[in-house]
């Protein structure tokens, strides 16, 4: 298999493209000069007076929460049919089937409830401490593989062409740059390799660095050809919300006035403090700090959210782990876990007590 060559610098990668796709991608810190030129193929085309975003962060074995979230609206008979809907690592895989509505929650219970995640969990053994990841890319890449299939890009795609939207956040290792794909986009395209890419972005935006391999994309710039690497964009952000240039302004995300926005977002993870006695050892204390880290990132993201909603008059819905649940980083997709998360999801909405109007830390 041929290996190409990495970008040369920092130009050139930041001016790289998808052969033979357009405008597929834009950065998270993108300004608003250097947005896509194609609104039309990312702006959301509703013509109701409202317009829904959901919102699904990462969070690992914690997305079962949002499938009972999901599942529990659809049993409600109330949930949207969301104009944009984004997704983040285990957000990211979820997301594809969260944009195709209802007729896909029994997929999302049995991905994150019946047990089948734990065959993620196949280590390379001490090899792994020396090469790229813990884990094998193989259990991962072929569960996106067996339920992303090309019925699902062809659904994708038709919804994209009603004016929907459905973005995935992945992290350029090499530039340092979030990257937001327009799937919907990827999906519609009729390149006989979308399929593919469409995979490899799901992929990469699921592969926690240093756990899972990162995903080598292809890309161009300048004529030469190159490859980028991809990992999750939870290293970016936790939940993919609207491009930074928005929420540092007061530019509303639709020019028509009397158009209600609503943010819903769901968090798979918990945003309050949760106690636990830490080993005095390096392993347990690296997973221990990039634990409070994954959880002050989000609290940022969510308070930069709600502050650009309260000056756009924007409705802000929250949603997260509200309650500690017993959980190991050293049994990631322990199937209990899940399952206790996925019951907290759906009891929380049926109780009428899941959304919250503002960020709670406490």
């Amino acid at each position: 298999m041929q290996t190409l060559d990495r970008a040369a610098d920092a130009r050139e990668a930041d001016q790289a493209a998808i052969t033979g796709y357009g405008e597929i991608r834009t950065y998270l810190d993108a300004r608003f000069d250097e947005a896509p030129r194609d609104v039309s193929n990312w702006a959301p085309a509703t013509k109701r007076n409202r317009l829904d975003g959901l919102m699904i962060s990462g969070g690992g074995a914690g997305g079962a929460f949002s499938v009972g979230v999901l599942s529990a609206w659809s049993a409600a008979k109330t949930r949207p049919r969301f104009d944009v809907v984004t997704g983040v690592s285990t957000g990211a895989l979820i997301a594809p089937y969260a944009f195709l509505g209802s007729a896909y929650d029994d997929t999302l219970i049995d991905l994150y409830t019946s047990g089948i995640a734990q065959e993620l969990v196949r280590t390379k053994g001490v090899v792994g401490l020396f090469g790229s990841s813990l884990l094998r890319a193989g259990p991962l890449r072929q569960m996106i593989e067996r339920f992303i299939t090309p019925a699902i890009l062809q659904q994708v795609a038709a919804e994209h062409r009603k004016g929907r939207r459905l973005f995935i956040l992945t992290t350029n290792l090499d530039t340092q740059r979030a990257v937001v794909w327009n799937m919907g986009a990827i999906a519609n395209s009729g390149r006989p390799d979308a399929l593919k890419l469409f995979q490899d972005v799901l992929t990469a935006s699921a592969s926690i660095p240093g756990v899972y391999p990162a995903v080598m994309i292809k890309a161009e710039s300048g004529g030469r050809q190159f490859e980028e690497m991809h990992s999750d964009g939870g290293s970016s952000s936790q939940v993919l919300m609207i491009p930074q240039a928005f929420l540092t302004s007061t530019h509303p995300l639709l020019p028509t006035k009397g158009q209600a926005v609503n943010f819903y977002v769901i968090v798979n993870n918990a945003l309050m403090p949760e106690f636990a006695t830490t080993p005095d050892k390096t392993l347990p204390v690296i997973v221990r700090a990039y634990s409070i880290f994954v959880k002050s990132q989000t609290q940022s993201a969510l308070t930069a959210l709600y502050n650009y909603s309260k000056l756009t008059r924007a409705r802000f819905h929250l949603a997260s782990i509200d309650a500690q649940v017993p959980y190991s980083m050293f049994d990631p997709f322990n199937t209990n876990y899940m399952r206790a998360v996925y019951n907290l999801g759906y009891a929380e909405f049926v109780a009428g007590t899941l959304w919250k109007d503002k960020p709670v830390f406490r």
